[in-house]
């Protein structure tokens, strides 16, 4: 099984990211292959339906500038493909004004059916407040418009439950638990859908 995390933070230490990198690690743990991508760390640029033209392989934009290209292309591919051979995504972010980052949503534009039709996808945010639900909500509605089958479950912290220690575990016991909850739902329905494929 090959899980694709996607992590929308845009600066260092979010706690969106962390939280991720914590179900990365928890993914490990049950022997799962897990493609980490942070979006902090992997800059794309600014998607536009103008790019010219769209490679047959991956459908990935050809930027007009060489330099443009060169710095780009690679993001672009590690993101397409990380996406295009997963088993069930995760994605992550922070929330911003009631809606998910703009990181998360520029990723997202560079991805179709093609990387979710089919495939389960679990959402976390990390919110100011107590929950981020808002955004989660929207990201749904955009896993369903890519043809991805939302998770039954979900996570979202905020407040004191963003605290993690030094080793990137949260400090809170029901943060743990509700992970594990909610990758546990995941990594069934991946199984499931795999079994019924076969």
């Amino acid at each position: 099984m090959n899980i694709a995390v996607i992590a929308g933070g845009n600066r260092i230490n979010s706690t969106s990211t962390l939280l991720l990198r914590y179900m990365e690690k928890e993914l490990i743990k049950q022997d799962i292959e897990v493609t980490f991508i942070d979006l902090h760390k992997l800059p794309l640029p600014l998607y536009s339906a103008d790019q010219p033209e769209i490679t047959q392989e991956l459908q990935l934009p050809i930027f007009t500038s060489p330099e443009t290209m060169e710095y780009f292309e690679n993001n672009v591919k590690q993101l397409v493909e990380a996406a295009q051979k997963a088993d069930g995504l995760i994605l992550g972010t922070p929330e911003y004004h009631g809606s998910f980052s703009g990181t998360l949503k520029n990723a997202l534009d560079y991805l179709g059916s093609a990387q979710f039709e089919g495939k389960p996808v679990l959402v976390a945010s990390s919110a100011a407040g107590a929950v981020g639900v808002s955004s989660l909500t929207q990201l749904q509605t955009i896993v369903r418009n890519l043809h991805g089958i939302n998770c039954t479950e979900w996570v979202s912290i905020g407040g004191d439950n963003r605290n993690f220690s030094e080793d990137g575990e949260p400090e809170q016991d029901k943060v743990k638990q509700r992970v594990l909850y909610a990758l546990e739902h995941l990594t069934r329905l991946v199984r499931q859908l795999r079994l019924s494929g076969e």
